[in-house]
């Protein structure tokens, strides 16, 4: 999804998912982005991408990428996945 770094990012994306009663996870990556994975209604999906775009407080969100895809396995929680 984007570049993070030090602002908790990844707590915040997964308690906006949870509350929104998404399930999936969200990563940092090896180049220092952040990638979600998340399941749900599409309304609340389009939700999670509006929280993303904004992040946290004190924080800065250069871009947000989306690529939407067909649900493969259903995940049971949202939850950190490193």
């Amino acid at each position: 999804m984007g570049f993070v770094q030090g602002i908790g990012f990844r707590q915040f994306v997964k308690s906006n998912g949870r509350k929104l009663g998404l399930t999936g996870w969200v990563q940092n990556t090896n180049d220092g982005r952040v990638e979600v994975l998340a399941q749900g209604s599409k309304e609340k999906l389009e939700e999670l991408i509006k929280v993303c775009e904004k992040g946290p407080f004190l924080s800065e969100v250069k871009s947000v990428q989306v690529q939407w895809e067909e649900k493969t396995e259903p995940l049971d929680e949202f939850r950190i996945a490193r």
